[in-house]
């Protein structure tokens, strides 16, 4: 079954330095880690390592692909074909993205969700840019005044842009969910 997913979206190609300290991070943080192509990581992400203690009653080592694509790396034609249709962005966030990170579990327990949430926070950390998230009707009210919120929009759906601090604060909420 698949988890939720969750795309960070850069104004330009993430440097090879940037690169080779997000591969340093996930695999201190991977109990298991296969690079599959530069800039495309297939992991099992120990939840504590992302301060996650609460795990339910499934292992706290949850299976994550983490994928940086664009022009230059990746799958050229799944970056243009995810932002074909979409909302013009550089008015939402101030740029048009040239590059895109996806986070996307392989599960769909709630520790996945805070998994991909704090897991995409991160790898912010290193790499910049804004995240996106497809929203539930319901939860654009809960997010529109979160610290970190950039923007929100509701064509073609529900979604939030923000920074890394959204994220861990959008986590922090009762009853956080991802949209799947």
């Amino acid at each position: 079954m698949g988890g939720p997913v969750l795309v960070i979206e850069l104004a330009q190609a993430v440097p090879r330095v940037a690169i080779e300290r997000l591969r340093e991070f996930l695999l201190r943080t991977s109990t298991q880690f296969e690079e599959k192509r530069v800039g495309e990581y297939d992991l099992s992400i120990a939840a504590e390592s992302l301060g996650i203690s609460e795990t339910g009653d499934v292992d706290g080592c949850r299976p994550v692909l983490v994928s940086l694509m664009g022009p230059g790396i990746g799958d050229e034609a799944a970056f243009e074909a995810e932002h074909a249709d979409e909302v013009d962005r550089e008015r939402l966030i101030g740029f048009a993205p040239t590059h895109a990170v996806d986070v996307i579990a392989f599960c769909n327990r709630p520790v996945d969700h805070l998994v991909t949430a704090l897991l995409t926070a991160a790898v912010m950390d290193v790499v910049g840019g804004v995240a996106q998230a497809e929203l539930r009707e319901d939860q654009v009210s809960i997010v529109a005044g979160l610290p970190g919120i950039v923007a929100t929009a509701t064509d073609p759906w529900p979604a939030a842009y923000g920074s890394a601090e959204f994220l861990r604060t959008w986590a922090r909420q009762p009853g956080f969910r991802l949209l799947k």
